[in-house]
């Protein structure tokens, strides 16, 4: 009997519909560690499955991604794969299809949350420096949350019994469900066409599944943009979704975000009150301190006789007056006496008499200036003479011989007095410390003496 021969794609084929029809491979539970994860342009991802001794290639269609997913595979990440085994005819390869996926020990929404947490914080949407004040003293606050139940009830008895003059406009949405986000991100929106100081978004506690719509990425970004300010009010004290760190204030609950939103009207009254207290105050001080002053000023002699103030001023003002005239009187008097003596002075009556006497002045002068210079060229002609006819001109050379001659004599007569020839003559001269010697009591026993010769000094102790 002949063999039969299969070709690859029988065989491809075959090994496909025996393990789609065996049902060990399908919806089963399998756990590793990502790696190779690489996205590809249509949606789908493609990634290892790996453990310690083997590995497994996967596939993660879009349509389930987009269903199921809410946080991004990373490589090195563990998870838990429900899915198929599946043969891909074309490659002759056996892969996993994922259906769902969820981090080994950690929740998908917990990794969804801590990843867009992280995502939103370094692009700044957490950042003080964005956020708002919330106002002292509200108008009209908007409430986002369910139209019934206990958060709506608790806001408005809280903000009523607290400050019931504040109006509370309700902008009724859902708060849990796939359907909650897009209409607590139409809700946000339309709040901007109301004059609200405040805003409150919020719901009652819940698991993470009941909070998550406080946690997609649009309504953390709606709230981000929201020009009114916001609080955040979604679970108990201990919850925290991504829409409390985005709002410019997060309350624990939806009571306590009531009681920020609001002052409290019987503390505000009291406030007042102690204000109007201490301005009445305020002013009767300053009514009496000024009621001192005025008192006083009336009392000042200045007020009570106001002619003394001028009376003085105007005894001085005669006296300036008086001091003035009489001194323009004098000044007038001296310089009449002045001019009646220039009058009558000679100068004036012979003017001729001035220019002649200064006419005879300045010609005696002349003279004596001419007689004086006479006498100083004459004198200085009579020295030239005598220096003309003296010998030192005539004989120059006879002059310095003469003068050679008395330097011969001089400079013998100093040779004379030289102590030094003296030496040469066979005398020495004793000394003792650059002292000369000219005593024999000048010295006694044990005194060291030198002795100075022509030839040298020599150095000897008197015995």
């Amino acid at each position: 009997m002949e063999e039969k021969t299969f070709t690859v794609s029988e065989i491809n084929s075959d090994i496909r519909k025996k393990i789609q029809r065996d049902p060990n491979f399908k919806n089963i539970l399998i756990k590793g560690e990502i790696s190779n994860y690489s996205p590809s342009l249509r949606g789908h991802d493609y990634f290892t499955l790996k453990d310690e001794k083997s590995q497994i290639p996967a596939v993660l269609y879009k349509h389930q991604k987009d269903r199921f997913l809410k946080f991004k595979p990373e490589n090195g990440m563990n998870v838990i794969i429900k899915g198929s085994i599946e043969v891909y005819h074309k490659g002759g390869k056996y892969q996993l299809k994922v259906a769902t996926m969820t981090e080994d020990g950690v929740g998908n929404l917990h990794i969804a949350f801590e990843q867009l947490k992280k995502k939103l914080n370094k692009e700044g949407l957490f950042k003080k420096d964005h956020k708002k004040e919330i106002p002292t003293y509200p108008k009209t606050i908007g409430v986002i949350t369910a139209p019934s139940g206990s958060v709506i009830k608790d806001i408005i008895t809280t903000i009523k019994r607290r400050y019931p003059i504040c109006r509370i406009l309700l902008f009724p949405t859902l708060v849990q469900g796939d359907n909650a986000s897009p209409q607590i991100i139409r809700q946000i929106r339309h709040t901007q066409n109301f004059d609200l100081d405040t805003l409150i978004i919020g719901r009652g506690g819940g698991s993470i599944e009941d909070l998550w719509p406080f946690n997609e990425e649009d309504v953390a970004r709606e709230i981000y943009a929201c020009k009114t300010p916001t609080i955040s009010a979604v679970g108990h004290e201990t919850d925290y979704t991504i829409s409390d760190f985005v709002a410019d204030l997060r309350a624990p609950t939806p009571t306590a975000a009531a009681e920020l939103a609001v002052p409290e009207l019987n503390e505000l009254k009291n406030h007042i009150r102690q204000l109007t207290n201490n301005a009445k105050k305020s002013i009767f001080n300053k009514l009496s301190n000024n009621k001192l002053k005025f008192d006083a000023i009336c009392k000042k002699s200045v007020l009570k006789n106001p002619e003394n103030i001028y009376l003085h001023k105007e005894m001085n003002l005669d006296n300036l007056v008086n001091t003035l005239r009489f001194a323009s009187k004098n000044i007038i008097k001296d310089n009449k006496t002045k001019l009646i003596q220039l009058e009558n002075s000679y100068i004036l009556k012979n003017p001729q008499y001035i220019t002649k006497q200064k006419k005879e002045e300045y010609e005696n002068k002349i003279n004596k200036i001419n007689h004086y210079s006479n006498e100083i060229l004459r004198e200085n002609k009579n020295k030239l003479f005598k220096l003309e006819n003296s010998f030192i001109l005539k004989n120059p050379n006879e002059i310095i011989k003469r003068k050679e001659k008395e330097y011969s004599k001089n400079y013998a007569k100093l040779e004379v007095l030289n102590p030094l020839l003296t030496l040469k003559r066979g005398y020495s001269i004793a000394k003792s410390k650059d002292k000369v010697i000219s005593s024999a009591k000048d010295v006694k026993s044990g005194d060291e003496l030198d002795i100075e010769f022509e030839d040298g000094t020599i150095n000897t102790k008197v015995i």
